[in-house]
């Protein structure tokens, strides 16, 4: 067995328990066929690669594992609001870290299993990483803090308010900059955030999901890419970095760098809810004791490249590493976990340049309109859930209301103040709940004009993104076809700019998809969630 899978398994089986809310590792060698039974699990999105592998655990064990996918944020909510009750039998994340920082979320839990392990670390252009020398020497995290700050290599990395990877990789780079080797408290965030500054300084792409993070970057370094500025490398999962290789899709394969410092490792605890109903809980040992077979294990390596956990199962040779550097430590207070991602949006980070294209024609009359104002009161801070609240206007952040309906309104830009942002969020109140519904629908020469807008105003040092929300088809100006020739003559800088349409009430569908797919936007549905809960979830890609 490789150093890297024994290590991993030795604190896997250290952690075992059976007590609610802790580890517990069933015996391999239980399990095996019983009765057929579904089990309905919550799950983070990356986890879709393990449906071949959850087919043949149906095959030999008879239990149905139904996914559905959220963030990692997001599913920590469902859990403590209770909405997993009696909907979920078990949570797949990748980590279990940040809901086990609630004290109320150990009576939600039950036996928790981890399954398999991928440290969060970077990958990098294979060129850049031989000009700054760390194909052959390994550099620490304030190594890469120095250099992108000197804006030496730029990356991209996911939301951590919505997603996992970048989630453990803004605590460990935190963690690594303190150099304490304790758990980050207020004051270590405090005196690193202006390496962290100047480490974030380098990052020009962001997402609310691995999956999604890693299609916007094969788009840019794409063979024939045309999608803007190239991006050096992403901070994710040494799992979607080796997907990524295997793909094929890049000009240039990804260097895997481990920083030597430490790094955060992912172990996917399948956890079972203390509320599943108790002939759930057999399913749960037949389907764990499957997962951890050797075997199973091996393919589970092979097939999604996420490291195995039970002892004496060896590393594939596509690892470029088998022993992995230390573990950072991870926080153990809430209040230091939340001021961290606090000050990574309000402070750390580029900040976001966002233009929301409303439709005002006469059919949001009513409901619809008032579910739209609703939306954006909540991103004015109006909305104090867990999720709410990493979802609101950040400070430096602009804001572009821009409404239509027949023609394309006038539009109306705030800029978040670094401090006291009270006021200015009002103000987006009072120009929301002042948008009424009447005319006609000009969908695309809206998204023209705000691609006009966009181009305006400054691109380099923040995301820019174009949100649409409408509940109609197109029926004034320009149509999809003639927006996309449109589109294809813009200065290549502006394909970084991305559209997120949404979802809503009668419009195309296949239209939207095909804007989204354009512009390497993606699409949000608001017609199976609530129009404020698809907007929250567009922000964790802006």
């Amino acid at each position: 067995m490789r150093p890297a899978a024994a290590a991993l398994a030795a604190v896997a089986l250290a952690a075992a328990c059976t007590s609610p809310g802790q580890s517990a590792q069933p015996a391999v060698s239980a399990g095996g066929s019983g009765p057929a039974t579904t089990l309905r699990v919550l799950a983070g999105s990356e986890l879709a690669d393990m449906g071949p592998i959850l087919a043949a655990a149906r095959e030999a064990t008879g239990v149905h594992v139904t996914l559905d996918y959220t963030g990692t944020l997001n599913g920590a909510q469902d859990v403590l609001d209770g909405r997993t009750t009696g909907r979920y039998d078990a949570i797949w994340f990748s980590s279990n870290r940040y809901l086990a920082l609630y004290p109320q979320a150990q009576s939600k839990l039950g036996t928790s299993t981890p399954i398999m392990a991928s440290p969060v670390i970077l990958g990098l252009r294979r060129s850049v990483a031989h000009r700054l020398g760390w194909d052959a020497s390994p550099p620490t995290w304030s190594d890469l803090a120095a250099a992108a700050s000197a804006k030496k290599f730029t990356y991209g990395m996911t939301n951590p308010a919505a997603s996992n990877s970048g989630f453990s990789a803004l605590v460990g780079v935190a963690a690594a900059l303190a150099g304490t080797g304790a758990a980050l408290s207020q004051q270590a965030v405090a005196s690193v955030a202006p390496q962290l500054q100047g480490f974030f300084s380098g990052q020009t792409l962001t997402a609310g999901s691995s999956g999604w993070l890693s299609d916007s970057y094969a788009r840019r370094a794409g063979a024939g890419s045309s999608a803007g500025e190239q991006v050096d490398g992403l901070i994710n999962y040494e799992s979607v970095l080796l997907s990524l290789n295997a793909s094929h899709r890049l000009r240039e394969p990804l260097t895997l760098i481990y920083p030597r410092d430490g790094v955060v490792t992912a172990d996917y605890p399948l956890t079972l809810l203390a509320s599943a109903a108790p002939g759930k809980s057999d399913a749960y040992r037949r389907l764990t004791a499957y997962l951890r077979r050797p075997a199973v294990q091996q393919q589970i390596a092979a097939t999604t490249h996420r490291r195995p956990l039970t002892p004496g199962v060896a590393l594939p040779t596509t690892f470029t590493r088998a022993q992995l550097p230390p573990e950072l430590p991870f926080p153990n207070q809430l209040g230091v976990v939340n001021a961290l991602i606090g000050a990574y949006f309000d402070k750390i980070r580029p900040p976001s340049r966002t233009i929301y294209v409303l439709d005002t024609s006469g059919s949001m009359h009513g409901a619809r309109l008032k579910d739209l104002k609703a939306a954006l009161r909540d991103l004015t801070g109006t909305d104090n859930s867990l999720t709410g609240q990493f979802a609101r206007f950040h400070n430096r952040e602009q804001v572009t209301l821009l409404p239509f309906n027949t023609t394309p309104g006038q539009p109306v830009a705030f800029t978040v103040p670094a401090t006291a942002p009270g006021p200015v969020l009002g103000r987006i109140r009072a120009v929301a709940d002042g948008l009424r519904a009447g005319g006609n629908t000009s969908i695309y020469d809206s998204v023209e004009k705000a691609y006009g807008l966009a181009r305006a105003g400054p691109l380099t040092g923040h995301f820019t993104s174009i949100v649409l929300m409408t509940d109609g088809e197109n029926n004034q100006g320009a149509g999809i076809n003639g927006f996309a020739a449109w589109y294809s003559r813009l200065p290549k800088r502006l394909h970084a700019v991305p559209v997120f349409p949404i979802l809503f009430g009668e419009n195309n569908t296949a239209e939207m998809n095909r804007l989204a797919s354009v512009t390497g936007g993606r699409t949000f549905d608001a017609r199976t969630q609530s129009l404020a809960a698809a907007f929250r979830e567009i922000r964790g890609y802006q």
